[in-house]
């Protein structure tokens, strides 16, 4: 995985000597094998263990060429980014990179050229023991877009585009398709499971609607902060944020309970909205519209069962959190609502016992539990124009098992 600690920019007049960015990535045998069939570089040293054992460097080197192709990474997508013409670059490589090791590719703003819109940069690599694996100095081009007269807030309010948080559970797979179907570009957010959500990311485009992937840690706030820049990067802005994430709830009495197993469900329903919202509200209040969507849980509203206190106490946390950030951002336009699902029908209550959801369906007045397709319509009234006066709500699915 890559990160990056710089936001993107390709406004010559904004970039300061000084400014730098930096990219991260551990090298790994797929990456020597997928630069030999591009390339068709095959040198030993680089491939052959045999080979490489009686060199002076005892196992392969990898291709220095490799490492160095980051640098063009971190020139086109962050410092300056898109704009950016990489017309020159000097290159020493000083140590060998071996596989698995993880490098970390450095680039400075040194000197700028107004006239002719050119960034002189230091591009340098280390490994993970902070030793300077390769260096260089690179010049740059700001090739920049003729500003339209429209007001770039106002288009970007205009766009349809939902970030979905946790896209590969059952709520966050339904809740994904049916806003593709409403005509919204998707940005799918994952942890673990890449496969899900590369099958998500096919059925979407087949719906005919842009999809991006992104992969992160929603408590690890540079983890996903590259997540919101590169969703930024690919689509403009995020108009939708619907948080789907959730953590597997295990009964506990009390006096067995460890607070780690609070503190989880604290970390991923309230810190983790947390840092969502500090990313991306910066980005709706300039466009001066948004909509963030937040899943709560009947169990904060009627008597909850026992042995479920972290997470019930988690929900009751972000259901303040929600109400509160509703009232601030009011003003600009931004509406924060939350969904509270019934038992639903999705691998998460596959652990439950079947007596249990018989029951829980027999006294629901609908009759049935809930399905992921149910809770994906209440977001899609919340993400649209209809919900515009709707903020700070709780939208209760769950077959009348609650009536305020």
């Amino acid at each position: 995985m890559c990160y990056f600690n710089k936001k993107n920019m390709s406004c010559f007049e904004d970039i300061k000597v000084g400014d730098s960015a930096e990219l991260v990535h551990v090298i790994t045998s797929e990456d020597v094998e997928k630069f030999v069939a591009l390339t068709g570089d095959d040198n030993k040293i680089h491939i052959d263990i045999e080979y490489a054992s009686h060199t002076t460097f005892k196992k392969p080197v990898v291709h220095g060429m490799l490492g160095a192709s980051f640098i063009s990474t971190l020139i086109g997508t962050r410092l300056p980014g898109d704009g950016a013409l990489w017309f020159s670059q000097s290159l020493e490589f000083i140590l060998p990179v071996r596989v698995g090791d993880s490098i970390t590719i450095r680039a400075e703003v040194k000197r700028k050229f107004d006239r002719e819109n050119i960034i002189e940069l230091q591009t340098d690599i280390f490994n993970q023991n902070h030793q300077k694996v390769t260096a260089g100095t690179a010049k740059v081009k700001i090739i920049e877009q003729v500003r339209s007269e429209i007001s770039s807030s106002e288009h970007l309010s205009r766009r349809k585009i939902a970030f979905v948080v946790g896209a590969t559970g059952g709520i966050g797979r339904a809740v994904s398709v049916q806003l593709a179907e409403d005509g919204y570009d998707v940005a799918l957010h994952y942890f673990k499971n890449k496969r899900g959500a590369r099958e998500l990311e096919q059925q979407i485009i087949s719906l005919g609607r842009k999809c991006h992937l992104c992969c992160s840690d929603i408590t690890d706030e540079d983890q996903l902060k590259v997540s919101v820049e590169d969703i930024v990067r690919k689509f403009g802005t995020i108009t939708v944020l619907v948080n789907c994430t959730t953590v597997k709830v295990i009964n506990s009495n009390f006096m067995l309970l460890d607070w780690k197993v609070v503190q989880s469900h604290f970390d991923l329903n309230v810190k983790g909205a947390f840092l969502l919202a500090k990313l991306i509200l910066p980005i709706m209040q300039n466009q001066k519209y948004g909509k963030i969507i937040h899943f709560s849980t009947q169990y904060i509203e009627t008597t909850p069962p026992s042995e479920l206190l972290a997470y019930v106490v988690a929900k009751s946390a972000l259901h303040g959190f929600s109400k509160s950030l509703a009232v601030e951002n009011a003003f600009h336009g931004i509406t924060i609502n939350m969904i509270s699902p019934g038992m639903t029908d999705t691998e998460l209550i596959a652990d439950i016992p079947e007596k249990t959801r018989l029951m829980t369906a027999a006294k629901t007045p609908l009759r049935r539990l809930a399905k992921p397709e149910d809770i994906a319509g209440a977001v899609s009234f919340l993400a649209s124009s209809r919900a515009d006066y709707i903020t700070g709500e709780t939208i209760r699915v769950n077959g009348g098992q609650v009536m305020l």
